[in-house]
């Protein structure tokens, strides 16, 4: 399971202890008068439950937060991007990591944010289908 993926130049990086692999992606996304340029990182703090973005430095954040609802299931619960930096597809790279946690963890999973409803039924992956509640 990757704690934290690096999204640039076509690739995402997944950081683990002592390697990384790289996984392509559709899109890369640039963002134009900020600090924050090209590249998105979605951390996964298990402690917290969530998936974070830092956008801008670490001043900004987009999150995802989800709670375990049982021993195996999770409860997807909200995704949230600031103002300034919605219809960025920010919130489809939070969707993405937290689907994928579910399927690598093999959990299953409650859509209650409605962005995470939407995504999954734009890319509707089987691996992801197989792992939420109907």
């Amino acid at each position: 399971m990757c704690d934290r993926l690096h999204f640039a130049s076509g690739c995402a990086v997944c950081l683990l202890s002592d390697n990384a692999s790289l996984i392509p992606l559709d899109e890369v996304l640039c963002f134009d008068g900020s600090s924050f340029h090209g590249a998105i990182t979605v951390e996964h703090d298990k402690k917290r439950r969530q998936f974070v973005i830092r956008l801008n430095g670490s001043h900004d954040r987009a999150v995802l937060l989800y709670d375990y609802v049982g021993k195996k299931t999770v409860d997807l619960q909200h995704t949230e991007v600031p103002d300034a930096y919605r219809g960025r597809g920010i919130a489809k790279h939070l969707a993405k990591a937290a689907m994928d946690f579910v399927v690598e963890e093999d959990l299953k999973a409650h859509l209650t944010c409605w962005y995470i409803q939407k995504y999954v039924k734009e890319n509707p992956q089987p691996q992801y289908f197989e792992h939420i509640y109907q």
